[in-house]
Parts: C-alpha cells; sequence; structure tokens
C-alpha cells in the first residue's frame, strides 16, 4: 500500500502550529510523519519525551506512523540499546531511521525487537549497506527504506543514482520512501532551506506532479514533504495524486466533442505492447465506439510531445482510437488534436512502458 507523509520539526517552531498541521494532513488522508531527534543533543531524556509525545498522541489517535531519524550518538544519549528499544515506545514511536547506521548485525538485531518498531535505513548512498544488514538475516516486516533530502539547491540526487539506489531496496522486497517539496513550506530541520526533495529535478516543480513522478517510477512506497509547513491546498493536491497508476494533467482546445472528452477523461487506457517511438496508443475506444461519429476537428494542427489525440471517420477502422504524441509528427488531416499534457508534466510521458496503464485529468 502506497502512502503520504508529512515532516515536522518541534525544535524549530511551536507545538501548536505542529498539532495543527498534523490534524490538518490526518484529514486529507496523510498516513506517516518524519521527524528528526538529530538536533536532541544536551537536553534531558524527559524533556525530550515530553516534548514529542504531545504530537506523537495526536498523530497515533489519528492511525498516523511516525518514524524519528537519530543517528548512533542520539541513541546512546536517549539510554536505548540495540536490544532495547523501549524509549522509542514509550515516547509514542512507530519506529526509528537511522541516518548513520551502526555495523550490520545491530540493525538485525534491532528488526526483531518485541514492539514491532520499524528500523528505517538511508537509501541514498548507494552502498553495499542493506546487503550487509540482509546477511545477518533481518526481519524485513520492521525494515524499512527511506530517501535523504537535500535543503542546499543543487545537492539534490541525480535521477540514474536514485532509480540504482532505490532498486537496490525494492529488489530485497523493502519497503521505501522519499521525499518532496512543498514550494509554500519555508524551513526544515537545517539553516539552509532552498527547498527540499530527495531528486533534484523535483526542486521547482508543483509537488503533486513531484509526487506523481516518485510513483510511476514503480520503486517508492511512501512520499513524504519534507519541509514545513505545506499549504492546504498542496496537501489537498497531493491527496488527490492517484499512487497506483499514472495520471496526466491536460487541458482540452476549443470546440472538442463530449464524446471525446469522454474518452479521454473517462475511459480506461493502456499502451500496446507493439509500441511506437512517435505515439502511445490506446485502442479500445475505436472498439467500443465503432459506428459513433468522429468529425474532423483540430485536425489542422501538427503534432507535438504531449498532445492528446483522436482519430477522425477519415482514418475509417481507427476512428475513435486515442494517441498520446511523444515527439513532432505532420498531421494528415485526419487526426483530431483534443487537448495537450501540461508544460510541468510533459516529462512524465517517457514514464509510460507497453502495457503501462495511464489516464488523464483536468488541471484544476
Amino acid at each position: 500500500m502506497k502512502r503520504l507523509g508529512i515532516s515536522v520539526y518541534p525544535n524549530h517552531c511551536s507545538m501548536d502550529r505542529v498539532v495543527e498541521y498534523i490534524e490538518l494532513a490526518a484529514k486529507y488522508g496523510f498516513e506517516r510523519i518524519f521527524t528528526c531527534l538529530l538536533s536532541a543533543e544536551g537536553k534531558s531524556t524527559e524533556e525530550i519525551v515530553e516534548e514529542f509525545k504531545i504530537m506523537l498522541d495526536v498523530a497515533n489517535k489519528h492511525g498516523m506512523e511516525v518514524i524519528a531519524d537519530l543517528d548512533p550518538s542520539v541513541f546512546n544519549n536517549l539510554g536505548a540499546t540495540i536490544y532495547d528499544l523501549k524509549m522509542f515506545k514509550d515516547m509514542g514511536l512507530s519506529g526509528i531511521r537511522l541516518d548513520m547506521g551502526f555495523a550490520g548485525n545491530e540493525e538485525s538485531i534491532m528488526t526483531f525487537n518485541k514492539y514491532g518498531l520499524k528500523i528505517e535505513l538511508n537509501v541514498s548512498n548507494g552502498t553495499k549497506y542493506v546487503d550487509n544488514i540482509m546477511s545477518y538475516k533481518p526481519n524485513l516486516e520492521n525494515l524499512y527504506g527511506c530517501h535523504n533530502f537535500y535543503p542546499h539547491v543543487y545537492t539534490g540526487l541525480g535521477y540514474d543514482h536514485f532509480i540504482k539506489c532505490s532498486k537496490q531496496f525494492k529488489d530485497l522486497g523493502i519497503k521505501t520512501a522519499a521525499f518532496v517539496n512543498a514550494p509554500s513550506a519555508e524551513f526544515g530541520p537545517w539553516p539552509v532551506s532552498e527547498g527540499l526533495c530527495t531528486l533534484e529535478e523535483h526542486r521547482n516543480l508543483p509537488i503533486d506532479v513531484q509526487a506523481k513522478h516518485l510513483f510511476a517510477t514503480g520503486l517508492i512506497d511512501d512520499v513524504i514533504i519534507a519541509n514545513c509547513f505545506a499549504s492546504e491546498e498542496e496537501l489537498k493536491a497531493l491527496s488527490e495524486v492517484n499512487k497506483e497508476m499514472l495520471e496526466l494533467s491536460i487541458e482540452f482546445n476549443d470546440e472538442v466533442p463530449e464524446l471525446q472528452k469522454k474518452i479521454v477523461l473517462d475511459e480506461f487506457h493502456f499502451n500496446r505492447g507493439d509500441c511506437s517511438d512517435y505515439v502511445i496508443r490506446s485502442t479500445q475506444s475505436r472498439v467500443k465506439y465503432k459506428g459513433e461519429e468522429f468529425t474532423p476537428n483540430n485536425n489542422e494542427l501538427d503534432m507535438v510531445k504531449g498532445d492528446v489525440l483522436i482519430e477522425s471517420d477519415l482514418y475509417t477502422r481507427y476512428a475513435g482510437e486515442l494517441q498520446l504524441a511523444r515527439k513532432e509528427m505532420k498531421n494528415s488531416g485526419k487526426t483530431n488534436v483534443v487537448g495537450r499534457v501540461v508544460e510541468d508534466e510533459l516529462f512524465l510521458i517517457d514514464m509510460i512502458e507497453p502495457w503501462q496503464k495511464f489516464g488523464f485529468k483536468l488541471r484544476k
């Protein structure tokens, strides 16, 4: 099951604001929370527990999974051991993320904790770290993987490295997560805040487009907003993202017949297995609506990547077939250009593989 999450940093804002944000996220179906214990040094155990318990009680009331980032020094300062994670359970946490890990067997031992706490590993480094842990036979039910986020512009992960690292975990059957940036948010856990995301190419994209991309890779289970505080509009936009199937946002051209709009928005689409370099073909509509009228309109336009096409009656047996342009093409005058994928999402077209299911929705 794929999920959405938020991040909260109680050391950097009022607890009332954190609680309000958690309540709002729960309203829109968010199911997990990332938080940070890395800045907990210098505080007593009692202070840390008391500070976090307020927000954790609210999160647990809504059934939200809360995982806190820490390193071995904070781990020791809190009085925890690899055999005893009671401290984290008492706080109300669902798990801990090891920003810097141990030696392998320690992580494996922790996955067998009697509280069912999740042990989350850093996915972004691309080393054999997780393979080493696997050699110690961990309890996979309690083992997660989560990418880093990057507050400094141009320091986020490149796409190829991201895919390699994510695949390393997914191939082992480990649940994965990655972070997206909320453009309206103002801060994260560190003083530098130039957006906060896992993939560098996401830094200036709309938040829903970032999430669509991560889910479309097939390698990420949970998408988490890294910075605070995302607006209600951004939370709502993320809540409306189809986590299981890529849905491209489009705008219709003028004077498109209602039947053709219905084919685009309401019919089930998948790319044919015998795929073309020029178009993605969804052919079932030509079968379902055989005999219906597909009068040529907007057929004088040449096609470019992202154009949504429906073949007219002039193409006889192809009439009613939906296509999505992958590159520039000349229009013979037989193809209706009914709409276009929005500019921010053109790159997502390249994610659609043979037999891939996909859909369209109107940009709001």
